[in-house]
């Protein structure tokens, strides 16, 4: 009876840590959210010199590009990092360096140092993107690591979503969106310290030799499956609008097509990762690259009928699927310090597709027309179902 409760007493705690790195990661995500559209509503209101505004769109996309150049940077820095302070310290320093960070935004209204503190935002959020996954990859019972994981990324999505929902109503004035900001990575930090005790342990296990591409000969279908979500996923998010405009949709509508794509991946990933459970990461990973394809092939025959919402939240939840199950199948494969240096590997992947994804699809649609969109997302995922049938194929007759 004595083991069964002590059995019992482990699992009630690990659920409480999964909740409780859960719930970090939605408050970070929450700031994160509210972080983007800030900056470009303060570079919009009061950061552009008059003699720059002509140049607007172009500083503030590429301000834009600085926190994901972080994410990037930093990315095969983070496994290091981890051996060195360990995985809590690293994940609460970030988390405060964060809070911190927006602090110094409400104190420099200058446009110019924003761009710094926009790049270190991207280098401390990368760690509690890795860690945060991590955790809940190792946290999670491997019969239940799709629905986990499923769940995961819909309450940081969620987490995510209500960052702009929060700006629109606090507005941009004074200091309050700074400490809406702050309170976000400050919660986070308390969150993930007050769990600690059951988020060690995987940090001391060895290295992986040759980093990233000693990663990436061991899974590298998974880093491709990483690179092809967040092109497909970044260039949807980012040109669906310019996409419905060419087929004289109105400007409301074009707002809810992105809406649309949001929804279904917030609300349609736990029920991936409950068929990931059944037939596996992998057999997933083909299907959510196939209706993806699917998707993008039917987007320029309905977009103009009812049935283009049905497509959009698909499209969003089998896009973003593709992430989500090479997470589950990362889980299954890889423990500790490989976790996390996959993990890191998929951080970098995810900036790669960010970079490569919108301006690839957006130079084909100038090129060719609106077609350029759907072409490009076809196209990619139809590469990663043939990489992956080939991986398969070759590791069952190796």
């Amino acid at each position: 009876m004595a083991a069964t409760g002590s059995s019992d007493g482990e699992a009630g705690t690990q659920w409480a840590a999964l909740a409780g790195v859960t719930a970090a990661l939605a408050m970070f995500g929450a700031a994160q959210g509210l972080s983007s559209p800030l900056f470009t509503l303060l570079m919009q209101k009061q950061g552009m010199s008059p003699a720059l505004i002509g140049l607007s769109p172009a500083l503030i996309g590429l301000s834009a590009a600085m926190m994901p150049l972080g994410l990037i940077l930093s990315a095969s820095f983070v496994p290091a990092a981890v051996r060195l302070v360990g995985a809590r310290n690293l994940a609460v320093g970030c988390s405060l360096i964060g809070a911190l960070c927006f602090l110094g935004i409400g104190y420099l209204q200058d446009w110019v140092g924003w761009f710094v503190i926009r790049f270190i935002i991207g280098i401390v959020i990368n760690p509690l993107y890795i860690l945060g996954e991590v955790w809940a990859l190792s946290l999670a019972p491997p019969s239940r690591r799709g629905r986990v994981m499923g769940a995961f990324n819909t309450v940081l999505g969620a987490g995510y979503a209500a960052g702009p929902l929060v700006l629109t109503a606090v507005g941009i004035s004074g200091w309050v969106p700074f400490l809406v900001g702050m309170a976000g990575f400050i919660l986070c930090a308390a969150i993930l310290r007050a769990v600690s005790s059951s988020l060690a342990g995987f940090e001391d296990d060895g290295q992986l030799p040759g980093g990233f591409f000693g990663f990436a000969r061991l899974a590298p279908a998974l880093l491709f499956a990483v690179l092809v979500s967040a092109a497909v996923q970044q260039g949807t998010y980012a040109l669906m609008p310019v996409f419905g405009a060419a087929y004289g949709l109105p400007e409301r509508t074009l707002a809810a097509l992105v809406m649309a794509l949001s929804l279904g991946n917030i609300f349609l990933q736990i029920p991936l990762g409950l068929l990931a459970e059944r037939f596996g990461g992998r057999a997933m990973i083909i299907f959510c690259a196939l209706a993806t394809t699917t998707c993008a092939v039917l987007l320029p025959l309905l977009i103009t009928t009812p049935a283009i919402w049905l497509v959009l939240l698909v499209m969003g939840a089998v896009g973003y699927g593709v992430y989500t199950m090479a997470l589950v199948e990362l889980g299954s494969r890889f423990r500790g310090t490989v976790l996390v240096a996959g993990n890191a590997a998929f951080a970098l992947m995810w900036g790669a597709g960010g970079i490569v994804g919108p301006p690839g699809a957006g130079a084909l649609m100038q090129t060719i027309g609106p077609l350029g969109l759907p072409v490009v997302i076809a196209g990619l995922d139809a590469l990663l179902v043939s990489f992956a049938l080939y991986r398969s194929f070759k590791r069952q007759n190796s």
